[in-house]
């Protein structure tokens, strides 16, 4: 009985003495890492979820667009890998086409020219007006976060988005044209391309200030009727926003091509701000139903972090799916954890030199959340004027990279 006391207190003696250690190491690196100031973390961890090394790892911070990890790794629990996006097409008896979007963020023109050609090939030959049914988002407001600038990273998000709610346009003197083939010249390049100068553009629809909900319904309802009459269907025009009349009956549903996992893939690799937080309404209405809104989106991704990280999901606070608004928060703690559960769908994240990694920036907001060539996890949460993540990441490379044998 002795000896197996003996034996207890020394294992709990050796564990102390480890965590003391531990904590002496992270506290003496934090100290000495070059770059980092008072509103910053870094953290490391093994393959385990292990903590091997950081600073200020439960200090919350903002996270930028690292947080698009956090809505990828729920929207591929709560969607599934394989979901796919749906477009439902109904036509009255009047021979209007209503058009309902359920925030498909793949919808580029050479996706809507295929269903143009389909629903010619199902016998579509006339259409009074085009009509967009927006029925299936109730958002109590555009993205948290967003600005109001020209930048397509800026755009605005809603049921049925084109072309990720971007304009391309080029002018040469007073002349407005397409700025790409597959994209026909539209009335809203034309009106909304005065006032730029000659050049090339791609911009968001909302550049500038304007009736998000009006300019997303005119943008797909003008780009659907060019490519329907090209078609060779007949089409009266785009009558505006209206919600499909009951006696209107469903002649086509548009599966995306991109299922949810391809989706994801361009939404890390490119940061889209605008595939994020469709992916992240998605969330919510198939947790709770149409329509999705931001409050919906919030609850079921919380409830299913929770479900993935336990109590650290407390310590994310998500107001939206790309990293966009500053009321977000994360601890280095919180999202080494996430980044243990994401380990699966590491391949998802863009390789640099040979790192896989996310990045995040907002001003002031300079972050890194991924993979060292080891294995090991890292988190970088730079809240503060200077940009070193660079020079943070090389030294956690040297420290945590093993030497490359003789």
């Amino acid at each position: 009985m002795n000896k197996a006391r003996f034996v207890l207190f020394g294992t709990v003696l050796l564990g102390l003495i480890l965590f003391s250690m531990e904590r002496q190491v992270a506290r003496a690196t934090c100290r000495s890492m070059a770059g980092l100031d008072q509103g910053s973390a870094y953290g490391v961890a093994d393959v385990s979820g292990r903590i091997l090394d950081g600073c200020n790892l439960e200090r919350p911070l903002v996270p930028a667009s690292i947080l698009k990890i956090a809505t990828t790794s729920a929207a591929l629990e709560i969607l599934g890998p394989a979901y796919r996006f749906r477009t439902d097409f109904l036509l009255d008896p009047q021979q209007n086409l209503f058009i309902r979007g359920y925030g498909d963020p793949s919808l580029v023109s050479e996706e809507i020219l295929l269903i143009a050609e389909q629903l010619h090939r199902q016998g579509l030959d006339r259409v009074g007006q085009v009509f967009v049914d927006a029925s299936a988002f109730a958002l109590e407001h555009q993205v948290p976060g967003q600005e109001s600038s020209d930048n397509p990273y800026d755009a605005p998000v809603g049921p049925l988005s084109v072309n990720f709610n971007a304009l391309p346009f080029a002018k040469e003197g007073f002349r407005i044209s397409s700025g790409e083939s597959q994209t026909p010249t539209l009335p809203l390049m034309e009106e909304l391309g005065r006032t730029y100068p000659t050049g090339h553009y791609r911009i968001n629809i909302c550049a500038r200030g304007c009736d998000a909900d009006q300019h997303m319904a005119r943008y797909a309802g003008e780009l659907f009727v060019a490519l329907l009459r090209q078609q060779g269907i007949i089409v009266g025009g785009y009558g505006g926003l209206r919600p499909s009349p009951a006696q209107a009956r469903l002649i086509h549903t548009h599966i995306s091509r991109q299922d949810l996992r391809e989706i994801s893939r361009s939404t890390l690799m490119h940061s889209s701000n605008f595939m994020a937080n469709l992916v992240f309404l998605a969330c919510g209405a198939r947790r709770f139903g149409y329509p999705a809104t931001w409050n919906k989106a919030r609850e079921a991704v919380h409830q299913q972090l929770a479900l993935q990280i336990g109590q650290e999901a407390d310590a994310l606070v998500q107001i939206e799916g790309a990293g966009l608004a500053r009321e977000n928060r994360v601890t280095v703690k919180a999202m080494l954890e996430l980044l243990r559960v994401f380990r699966p769908q590491r391949d998802l994240l863009r390789k640099e030199q040979d790192v896989l990694v996310k990045t995040g920036t907002l001003t002031g907001v300079y972050t890194l959340a991924g993979f060292l060539p080891g294995g090991e996890a890292f988190v970088i949460l730079l809240n503060q004027p200077a940009n070193n993540r660079a020079a943070v990441l090389a030294r956690i490379k040297r420290q945590w990279t093993a030497p490359t044998p003789p």
